[in-house]
């Protein structure tokens, strides 16, 4: 797909995968509105790449009026024609019964389910409504939107419970939106990542998160960079036979029990 004179949406735009991917859209040509809470963070970016090339709109990924300000935003700076969902948000992460006997609370699990998973489609059905207006490239094309999991969708860990059933429920619900989407001709894919080093690790130093984990990853023994994920993520902009499926970018990294 051809991104010059397009415009693309990342949401969770100043986070680790996130910025690694507006930099990637910039740098092919496209012009990219910047979905995330932080201000700060935001502006900052918007600075360092130009005005002209990116814009950061404050917004709520479960926001239906948030969502769709950003959306507008984006066709404002050109036909929306990519849009990455790669925001983060609080997994508290325990047991579903405790030490204690007590179970873990279901207005946890539902906001994790909301955040992971509600808000995905959220950006994905406003997204693709947006894209499905646009005039088709000359491959029939109109549009694609990238949706995150993480291996914990398909092999989750103990105190993951959540955050693994929001993460299925998206790995869940990429073939199906591909089908919706194809008469439209909006592509949907998703990208699962194992272990990253990104800005969820808060201060912890990137050494001691090595040892911990990335003695665990097969090859490469280490862990994965922001950037990689952003490879990927513009590889499947570009090609457009990439449609309906989950790729795993995780070192052949697997969870036994």
């Amino acid at each position: 797909m051809e991104l010059a004179g397009s415009s693309a949406l990342v949401t969770g735009g100043v986070g680790g995968f996130g910025e690694a991917t507006v930099r990637r859209l910039v740098d092919a040509g496209a012009k990219v509105v910047i979905a995330d809470l932080d201000e700060q963070r935001g502006s900052a970016l918007v600075e360092k790449l130009g005005a002209d090339k990116a814009k950061f709109v404050k917004t709520d990924a479960t926001s239906e009026e948030s969502v769709g300000a950003a959306v507008a935003a984006a066709k404002d700076f050109g036909p929306l024609r990519v849009a990455v969902i790669a925001h983060g948000g609080p997994a508290a992460g325990a047991r579903i019964v405790n030490r204690q006997g007590e179970p873990y609370p279901v207005e946890t699990f539902r906001r994790t389910v909301e955040i992971f998973l509600v808000a995905t489609y959220n950006i994905l059905s406003q997204s693709a409504a947006a894209m499905s207006q646009n005039e088709p490239l000359a491959s029939g094309q109109r549009g694609v939107v990238i949706m995150t999991a993480s291996i914990a969708g398909f092999e989750g860990q103990v105190g993951q419970s959540d955050y693994s059933a929001a993460k299925g429920g998206v790995i869940g619900l990429t073939l199906t939106a591909a089908r919706d989407l194809a008469p439209a001709g909006v592509r949907v894919m998703t990208i699962a990542p194992g272990t990253f080093f990104t800005r969820a690790y808060g201060d912890v130093p990137r050494e001691t998160i090595e040892e911990r984990f990335g003695k665990i990853v097969p090859n490469p023994k280490r862990l994965g960079e922001a950037d990689e994920y952003a490879q990927l993520a513009l590889q499947i902009v570009e090609n457009d036979y990439l449609n309906g499926t989950v790729i795993r970018i995780d070192g052949a990294q697997r969870f036994n029990m």
